[in-house]
This record gives structure tokens, C-alpha cells and sequence, in this order.
């Protein structure tokens, strides 16, 4: 019985296979596209036959090797119109089965041939095309190659998620930009107001000074030049009236000649001088104008020794405009950057210091916990490990020294610091914290320096953290 139900389905499958050698092309041996007949009445597709003359350079048929007459062959429209009909019959039993079939031979495809390593049916596996190959079933192979290329899509999908969480760190900080560009010239702008407001009105004050000396000066010589002014009209009138007297007849000579002698003998007026003083003090307004301007400034103006880094700063962490006070505050949305703390509440100086000597006083006045020290530019911002950190720490009420190398230790201070002095020597490698209100020195510790250090603090208060006011420093000196 199980002979009779197999002879049609093995006619089946010799019909097909048949069906598809006479509608395959020699060169491709795939189903004929846009056919031609050559005189020979061997057809072929016309790609493939315009590809094979080029190659030969020889216009022949490639089956029989006869030479053809026409370069242009005519179309063989009876073949396809009959390979359209079988493609189309065969896509209709592809589409109306669940499953997908044999391009050759429209056949469920059951088999994975393992050295073509493409899917086939049970007529190509009796096929010339794969005597010889290994062969499995298609649900197996395809179960093992999916198990394989699961393995290789999580490394992609992890991939995936991080360039992605990478990409929206990129995007928040593109958009962080932005925010940082406009408050950054808006500060800009509100020191350059203060700044050209100070110096319009030092202007002002000193232009002012110059009129008012001006006009003084100049009151002081009018009134000079009015006294010499009546001196010179007297002196001029008695000259006159001698030498009138010079003129007159002899009798009228002698009658007024002695009072004309005591007018001459009267006492004569002093000569008179040049004022001393007289000219405008230009080197008093001049000279040293820039010095006496920009040393004035450091009433409007203040030097900070050290500039927080906002861009080092643990986002719950809220600086001041200035970038010398830190306090606790909200959680702030900032981006995920390499510099910045993640589990320490910390920030750091903007400038890192590897040579020189560098100090910088600190207001802690009534926090109950904070750090102030310096850490090397090497050491990671994330996570609570760290191995270059360096300084003392108030909590508990106590006070401490913390470095890599050993256990914290407390330190003997009886009395509530306010400030705190940090002082920093790359040179002999030694970091010192002492009280500027009493120059109590507080601990010291002796490191080589090999690598950048920068400032730290760490703050845990919603009351501000503050970096005091240093000596500036400038092209002409220094002034506190």
C-alpha cells in the first residue's frame, strides 16, 4: 500500500524535475529570463548568452558551437510566456502552503545541505548537483544555527544598549552645552558691566578732578593778570604825566617840577614774578594711570585662588556663580561625563598643580561633615574607591587624617575650626593644613609628587563651603 501511495508522488517528483530542465537556461541553469532562440534552436537567456560571447569572442552557440549569423538573437516568446506561467503556478503553491518550496523543483524544503549550506528538497538531494554532501534535517540545522548566532546577538545587543546609553549621555550633554554657553555669557556680560562701570566712573572722577583744577589755575591767573593789568595802567600814567612835564615851557617845567620829582621818588613796586605752580599737573593725572586704576579695582574685585570645576561637581552638589562656594542641594540632570563624581559628594579645583607651591584658605564655619584635601588626576571619579586622595576630614565631631597608604587618624584638635589653611609644596612634596586664625598647624603629609594633584572638597551641608579671597597677583606686582 505503501508502494501504491509513493509511485505518484516519485511521478510527481520526475515530472517536475523534468519540467524544470526544460525551462532552465544551459549557462545559468536557472529558470529562463527574457529567452532567445538561436538558428540552432538552442535558447538561453539573453544575459547569459551576451555574457558568453564576450567571453569567447566568438558568436556561437554554447551547447552545439555553432557559429550564429545574428548578433541581435530573436526573442523566444512561446518559452516565456512558459517559464512566467511556471514561475507564477510555482509562487501560488508557495504562497498557498505554510512552508517555502524548491525554487528548482517546487518541492517543501526539508533538507539543509551542509556543504552549500543552503536549504533543499528531497529532489535535490538525489541531485548530480549534491552527490556526495552532508545532508541534515532543516529543523535540526536551523535549531543549531540559531542556538549559534543567539551566542553572537547578545554581545550585539549589549553593544547596542551602550552605544545607546552612550548616545543619550551625548545628546544631554549637547543640550548641556547650550545651557552652559548662555549662563557663561551672561556671566561674562554681568562682570564686564561691573567692570565698565567702575571704569566710567573713575573717568568721570578723574576728569572731574581735571576741571576743577583747571578751573582753579585758571582763576588763579586771571586774578594775576588783573593785578598787573591795574600795576601797569599806574605806572603808565606817571610815565605820562613826566613826560609831559618834559614837553612843557621852562617856567611851567620849574613851577611843578618838585612835585613832579616826588612822584618819581615814590617807592617803586616790587617786580613781578611768574606763579610757581601755574601749569597743569598732567603727571599727577597721568602717570601711573593704569596702575593707579587697576590697583583701585581691587575694591570691585576679587581673586580666588582656587575655581571649582562645575564640570567635576556630584550632581546634587550647587556652586555659586562664582565657582567658590559649594553646598548640598537637589539632584540636578547633568550629563554622565568621565569628570564628573558619582558617589562622593565631591568637586574639585579647575587648575592642577605638579610643580610650584599653591595654598588656598577654606570656610567651613558650622558644617558637621566635610573633606578638604587634594587628589591625583588619575584617580577614578566613579565609585567610592579611591587611591590618590590626600587630606582631613570633620565628622562624628571629630577630625581625621585619610591618605592611601594608611588607616585614618584622629587628629588632637580641642577647638571648632572655621578656616582652614591648605597648603600645598610640589616641590618637597609635602601637603600642610593649618588654622590661619592662629597658625595652629593641624597635620602634614610627605608624598613625592609624580602626579598632577587637584584641590578637593567634599561637602555633605546644605550650608555653603567656601574658598576665601587670595592674593592677586598681575603684570604689575601684587596687592592683597
Amino acid at each position: 500500500m505503501a508502494r501504491q501511495s509513493s509511485a505518484p508522488y516519485l511521478a510527481h517528483l520526475s515530472h517536475t524535475r523534468k519540467q524544470v530542465e526544460d525551462l532552465s537556461c544551459p549557462v545559468c541553469h536557472d529558470i529562463f529570463t527574457d529567452p532567445v532562440l538561436l538558428s540552432c534552436c538552442h535558447s538561453f537567456c539573453k544575459a547569459c548568452l551576451q555574457s558568453w560571447w564576450t567571453e569567447t569572442l566568438v558568436h556561437e552557440c554554447p551547447v552545439c558551437k555553432r557559429r550564429s549569423s545574428k548578433n541581435e538573437p530573436l526573442c523566444n516568446l512561446v518559452l516565456k510566456n512558459l517559464c512566467e506561467a511556471f514561475l507564477l503556478q510555482r509562487d501560488q503553491r508557495a504562497s498557498a502552503g505554510s512552508e517555502l518550496l524548491c525554487s528548482l523543483h517546487s518541492e517543501r524544503l526539508k533538507l539543509f545541505c551542509l556543504d552549500h549550506q543552503q536549504p533543499v528538497c528531497v529532489v535535490c538531494l538525489h541531485s548530480a548537483k549534491h552527490t556526495g554532501h552532508k545532508m541534515g534535517p532543516i529543523d535540526e540545522v536551523a535549531r543549531n544555527h540559531k542556538e549559534e548566532l543567539e551566542k553572537s546577538l547578545k554581545p550585539l545587543q549589549e553593544k547596542l544598549k551602550l552605544f545607546n546609553k552612550v548616545k543619550g549621555n551625548c545628546d544631554q550633554t549637547a543640550e548641556h552645552i547650550k545651557v552652559q554657553a548662555r549662563r557663561t555669557e551672561r556671566q561674562i556680560k554681568e562682570e564686564f558691566k561691573k567692570l565698565h562701570q567702575f571704569l566710567q566712573e573713575e573717568e568721570e572722577a578723574r576728569i572731574a578732578a581735571l576741571r576743577e583744577e583747571e578751573e582753579q589755575k585758571s582763576r588763579t591767573m586771571k586774578e594775576k593778570t588783573e593785578s598787573l593789568s591795574r600795576e601797569i595802567a599806574a605806572l603808565s600814567d606817571t610815565i605820562r604825566a613826566i613826560e609831559k612835564e618834559l614837553r612843557a615851557e621852562d617856567v611851567s617845567f620849574l613851577h611843578n617840577y618838585k612835585a613832579t620829582v616826588e612822584r618819581v621818588r615814590r617807592p617803586l613796586l616790587e617786580d613781578p614774578q611768574l606763579l610757581s605752580g601755574a601749569l597743569i599737573d598732567e603727571a599727577k593725572h597721568l602717570g601711573n594711570l593704569s596702575f593707579t586704576v587697576w590697583n583701585k579695582m581691587k575694591e570691585v574685585v576679587s581673586y580666588s585662588p582656587v575655581v571649582l570645576d562645575p564640570n567635576t561637581a556630584h550632581p546634587t552638589l550647587i556652586l555659586s556663580e562664582d565657582l567658590t562656594c559649594v553646598r548640598q542641594g537637589t539632584t540636578q540632570q547633568l550629563p554622565y561625563n568621565p569628570e564628573r563624581f558619582n558617589y562622593l559628594y565631591s568637586v574639585l579645583g579647575s587648575e592642577g598643580y605638579n610643580s610650584g607651591t599653591h595654598s588656598w584658605d577654606v570656610e567651613v564655619g558650622d558644617i558637621a561633615y566635610w573633606r578638604l584635601g587634594v587628589i591625583a588626576e588619575s584617580d577614578l571619579r566613579k565609585g567610592g574607591i579611591w587611591s590618590g586622595l590626600w587630606g582631613i576630614v570633620l565628622g562624628s565631631g571629630k577630625y581625621f587624617a585619610f591618605c592611601p597608604s594608611e588607616h585614618d587618624v584622629v587628629l588632637p584638635v580641642k577647638k571648632k575650626l572655621q578656616r582652614i589653611r591648605v597648603h600645598l609644596d610640589c616641590t618637597t612634596g609635602t601637603l600642610s593644613f593649618s588654622d590661619p586664625d592662629t597658625n595652629m598647624q593641624i597635620h602634614t603629609f610627605t608624598h613625592t609628587v609624580t602626579d598632577t594633584l587637584f584641590p578637593y572638597f567634599n561637602t555633605m551641608s546644605q550650608l555653603p563651603l567656601r574658598i576665601l579671597p587670595g592674593k592677586t597677583t598681575g603684570k604689575f606686582g601684587a596687592f592683597c
